[in-house]
């Protein structure tokens, strides 16, 4: 009786897992640290760092970094936050060898609820951002990630617990094209511990007139 109770969860699992990886899109890989610092009381600092490449090894698309402060509206499952991005970009420019530089200053707010079902941890994340380029061009955008961590050997997500971590994440512009992207994303994840977690994972980007496939290695850590 209780393996068959897991199935479902495995069910769920392979349903949010990305099925596109036969199509033809270049492979990139975007190495990502999330951290997160409790202050006193419900304060929490958000902090990140992401460098993005268009290969798998080398060929540097993106270098994103991005920080907040943020507050537990409820004990844990509730927080507003406030933070400022910095995102330098290499974009190749057509169909040709040439790159162009970009530099992005970016503020955003955003709205984090958490809820936990058994061994399935559930978390929405609703983004507004304010964007400045280089051009001197502004826009904004709006966000919304939806994702599931379920446990895997064991009954809730705990120390030791391997999981299965999806996600899918929509871009919506403020003008013009209005979708922007989608971002669908499957992995493994391993929690050492409270303040520390490891995971590896295929996201593929949905973008209008193209997909592309990122291999992202995430660290997670919280003190």
């Amino acid at each position: 009786m209780k393996k068959a109770g897991t199935l479902p969860l495995w069910i769920i699992c392979w349903l949010f897992t990305p099925t596109l990886m036969a199509q033809p899109a270049d492979l990139g890989n975007w190495l990502i640290y999330f951290g997160n610092k409790q202050l006193d009381g419900r304060w929490n600092i958000h902090h990140e760092a992401q460098f993005r490449n268009y290969n798998a090894v080398g060929d540097l698309e993106q270098i994103l970094l991005r920080t907040g402060l943020g507050y537990n509206l409820t004990e844990n499952n509730n927080n507003v936050l406030v933070g400022y991005g910095f995102i330098h970009s290499q974009n190749y420019v057509g169909a040709s060898d040439t790159k162009e530089n970009n530099n992005e200053n970016r503020i955003f707010q955003q709205f984090i609820t958490f809820q936990r079902l058994g061994r399935v941890s559930i978390q929405h994340r609703y983004r507004f951002e304010q964007r400045w380029f280089d051009h001197q061009s502004f826009r904004m955008r709006y966000r919304y990630f939806l994702s599931l961590n379920i446990a895997l050997n064991k009954p809730k997500m705990s120390d030791g617990a391997f999981y299965c971590s999806a996600y899918n994440e929509i871009f919506i512009n403020d003008r013009d094209n209005l979708f922007d992207r989608n971002r669908l994303y499957g992995g493994l994840g391993y929690r050492l511990n409270p303040n520390t977690r490891f995971e590896i994972g295929y996201m593929n980007q949905f973008l209008p007139n193209e997909n592309r496939d990122q291999i992202n290695l995430i660290t997670f850590f919280t003190f």
